[in-house]
């Protein structure tokens, strides 16, 4: 799959795995590394939908139209679809399956 980032301040820190801990410690920083390797690996969207451990699901309400995945508990990554135009099924929900580009919004805790 083909990864962006929010921002540059974003990349810089997603992609230097020493900035990930120092911003997120040991253990959350290999956590979060692996899902991107994951996420690298992954010809679409769907091939990791149905991963337990990544417990992949559309947000709704004011996060619409991005997407959760477990990293390490309580944190969440947040992605959004990098198409031009999203990627959508005849009911309008999205099309896991043509996902192939994505961005990578941020690390948190969504629940607290």
């Amino acid at each position: 799959m083909v990864i962006s980032f929010k921002d540059s301040k974003t990349e810089k820190v997603f992609c230097d795995f020493k900035a990930l801990q120092r911003k997120w410690g040991p253990e959350q920083a290999k956590a979060i590394a692996r899902r991107l390797a994951e996420l690298v690996a992954a010809e679409n969207l769907e091939t990791l939908r149905f991963l337990p451990q990544m417990r992949a699901h559309e947000l709704s309400g004011n996060r619409a139209g991005q997407i959760s995945i477990d990293v390490k508990h309580p944190f969440r990554l947040l992605i959004e679809p990098d198409h031009e135009e999203t990627p959508r099924k005849q009911d309008g929900g999205l099309d896991w399956k043509l996902v192939t580009k994505i961005k990578i919004l941020a690390v948190e805790d969504i629940h607290g």
